[in-house]
């Protein structure tokens, strides 16, 4: 880091620290998927012990790691919430702007489903038929039997998350991607896995809940959301099935469902011992009683870490172990 840039983050560090008072409660951003478990975590915390409870927000993942990498102060959040692993991009925009000491804690896996109301129709559907339906670069079919005659004969509506959703990062690599290079496209890493912007599919915001009221209101209609909006919407919703497996729990945690991924919150080390409680946060957050595999957060639909891996990161919301930026970020 330059001199410069070491002088700008002294005073930012010294601004926070005599300006501690002015925020006595931390501030989390972030996923709407992770949101659910940061919130619960979040009120258990404000309620055993002395500090205030945290504020969540749900502001995606994309738009939690510009707000997290914007800088050091007490106008900038504490932690960020994320459906995928922190980008080289952000990496970067956070040593930038001062942001250099960073904690990435794993918290669980989620699965992405697929999933309508449950007065409509079953959908058994494969990647490759998703893509053909919602490509950018496909045939942009505008009913679900054109993608295939097995599948229903009804106009293909998907209400989905927006670009700076980690939920649709996933989409894109685990579904799309993947999808593509079965269909035989083109250019399957990048624009292959382009979703179509034609009316199909409708961004529906980062509120994951939003988008399960509409399926109730619409039964010809399919959304995409981590599994845990499922789980908790068990009443109202059911998940097509991908590949020829339905999105259970067990079938995510031993990795046969093919469309799930890792959730993580990262800690801003420059403001743990100026805005109080950060420390313990994280350690509630990893302990065995949250996120542990007979948790209160896998009430919630968390799908927990094999024990070492929760260990491990156990140990290291513990201790803030440090990011290298040697990871391996895309």
């Amino acid at each position: 880091m330059s001199l410069a840039k070491t002088a700008l983050t002294a005073l930012a560090l010294a601004a926070l620290a005599t300006s501690a008072s002015a925020r006595d409660q931390i501030r989390i951003v972030g996923s709407s998927t992770v949101f659910p478990f940061s919130t619960a975590v979040a009120e258990q915390f404000g309620k055993t012990t002395d500090f205030q409870t945290p504020i969540v927000e749900s502001t995606g993942s994309g738009g939690g790691m510009k707000l997290f990498c914007a800088g050091v102060g007490v106008e900038h959040p504490d932690l960020t919430n994320a459906s995928r692993r922190m980008k080289a991009k952000e990496w970067k925009l956070c040593q930038e702007n001062g942001v250099t000491d960073i904690t990435e804690i794993v918290i669980g896996f989620d699965g992405i489903v697929v999933a309508n109301s449950k007065s409509g129709v079953d959908f058994n559907i494969t990647r490759a038929q998703l893509w053909t339906a919602l490509a950018a670069n496909g045939p942009k079919p505008a009913k679900w039997s054109d993608v295939d005659p097995s599948l229903p004969d009804m106009a293909i509506e998907v209400l989905g998350p927006p670009p700076s959703s980690g939920t649709r990062d996933a989409f894109e690599e685990l579904v799309m991607q993947k999808g593509c290079k079965a269909a035989g496209g083109d250019d399957c890493k990048k624009s292959g896995a382009h979703i179509r912007e034609d009316g199909p599919y409708v961004e529906a915001g980062e509120n994951d809940n939003l988008i399960v009221s509409k399926l109730e209101a619409n039964p010809k209609a399919l959304g995409i959301f981590g599994f845990s909006f499922l789980d908790q919407n068990s009443d109202k919703l059911k998940g097509a099935v991908v590949g020829g497996v339905n999105p259970t729990f067990d079938a995510i945690a031993d990795g046969s469902y093919p469309v799930s991924r890792s959730m993580y919150f990262y800690v801003k080390h420059a403001h743990a011992g100026v805005v109080p409680g950060m420390q313990e946060y994280a350690n509630e957050f990893m302990s065995e009683a949250a996120s542990g595999d007979e948790g209160y957060l896998v009430d919630k639909g968390l799908i927990p870490l094999p024990a070492a891996e929760h260990d491990k990161y156990k140990a290291a919301a513990n201790g803030l172990v440090k990011m290298t930026g040697n990871e391996k970020l895309k």
